[in-house]
Parts: C-alpha cells; structure tokens; sequence
C-alpha cells in the first residue's frame, strides 16, 4: 500500500468575524483534525493568516506554498473554500498555484471534496465556482451591513470607520496617539529616510522590539503598509510625528 504524503493546514480567522460566522481557530482546527482521521491524512504543519490582512500579508499562504513547492508536503486541507478567500478570482489564482506545483487541495466541507478541474467532469468546476460566487456575495453583504452600521454610529458622532492608522486608536469614539506606537511609527520612517529598504526596516525593528498594532513581528509588506497610510494621512493633514 502506497502511503499518501503528508499535508499541511491552513488556517483564516478575523477576530471582527468569529463571532459572526462562527469559524472561529478551534471550529477550523478541530474539523481539519477529524478530516484527517477520517481521510487516514497526516497533518505536519499549521499555517495561519488574518482575514483582514492584504495579499501581500498572506505569510502562512506563502508557507503552504514552500512546503508544497519543496515536497515537503503534498498538498494543503482547510475548512472551507472562504477561508482561502471570499473572492471567487482569488480562490481560483491560489487553487492554480497549488496545482501548478503539484499539489492537492482540500476541503474539509462535505460539498467541497473534489476540487481539481476534471475535463471528463466540467460539473466540478462549475460548482466550485458557484460556491465561490456564494462565498463572494456573502463577503459583499457583510461589508454592506458594516457599512451601514458605521454611518449610523457616525451620526451619532465619534469615530466609527474601520481600524486606526498604526500611531492611533479610538477612544470613546475619538482617535488619539498611542505612545508605544508613535515613537514606533517615529524610529520607522527614521530608518526608511535613513535609506534603509522595507525589508532592512522590518528586520530592525524587530531585532529592537517593535511590533505591529497586532503585536505580531513587522514584515517588507507591514512596513508599506504603514508607510503609505502615513503619507496619505499627512497629506490630508490628519497624522503628525512629533
């Protein structure tokens, strides 16, 4: 009997949406966990993304990516095709990218358990696709409530829309400067004026202690990030280091 080769897990979780969706890490985990057992599948590793995270954010993705590319797995299991991505375009590019170098991907949703595009079988892509378009209209709708929610709390004054610049927060409805992030966000953009590269900032910031307003290790990406929402703040005359 030929042994099947390992895989890893992938993991994608929103704080703001657990409680929502109800796909919370441990409602992911353990039915990845039972997925397996029930496949005879050996889990080697588990990779993890924010969902509010940008595609230049996805570190645990390009994780699954290495291994996969290294043979060091065969392929990757998730809960749920969302979790990949609610963008029916972008479940497909990372589902290709996967194939392309050879690996499976799957799912541990009853519905999603043929995956690979079959030519003898076009039904597995259009379904696929269509629980990616599901997938999709149920992201817009919760963006459109949220929106929603936040104008009405705006009419009643404070700050309602979306998380702060790294450098602020809310409170009681009014943005003000954290400390610990300002003098953060102040030895970040001393570094990048100083010539250092995304990549060279990140890595000394983290050798110093600096960490994200997750407090997570800063990354090329974050630093961009930071960067830009920096400079389009100052130009709108809203962020100021002192």
């Amino acid at each position: 009997m030929i042994a099947l080769p390992p895989l890893v897990a992938y993991l994608r979780v929103s704080t703001d949406r657990q409680a929502e969706d109800g796909y919370g890490l441990d409602v992911q985990t353990e039915a990845i966990k039972a997925w397996a057992k029930t496949n005879k599948r050996r889990i080697i590793d588990w990779h993890r993304d924010d969902a509010s995270g940008t595609l230049a954010e996805r570190d645990g993705w390009a994780d699954v990516e290495h291994d996969i590319a290294t043979k060091r797995a065969g392929g990757v299991v998730m809960f749920k095709l969302d979790r990949l991505a609610r963008d029916m375009m972008i479940q497909e590019t990372f589902m290709q990218a996967i194939w392309k170098l050879d690996g499976e991907v799957y799912s541990t949703a009853p519905n999603e358990n043929n995956l690979r595009d079959d030519p003898e079988d076009p039904t597995r892509k259009f379904v696929r696709r269509m629980f990616g378009l599901m997938a999709e209209y149920e992201r817009d709708m919760i963006v459109l409530r949220m929106r929603r929610g936040r104008r009405m709390k705006a009419t009643k004054g404070g700050y309602a829309y979306g998380s702060p610049a790294f450098g602020q927060r809310s409170v009681n409805k009014q943005l003000v400067k954290d400390p610990t992030e300002q003098k953060t966000l102040k030895r970040l953009i001393e570094l990048r004026q100083g010539g250092a590269s995304t990549r060279q900032v990140a890595a000394q910031l983290n050798a110093e202690g600096h960490t994200t307003k997750r407090g997570r290790q800063w990354t090329s990406a974050g630093v961009s990030d930071v960067l830009r929402r920096h400079a389009t703040g100052r130009h709108r005359g809203k962020t100021t280091i002192r």
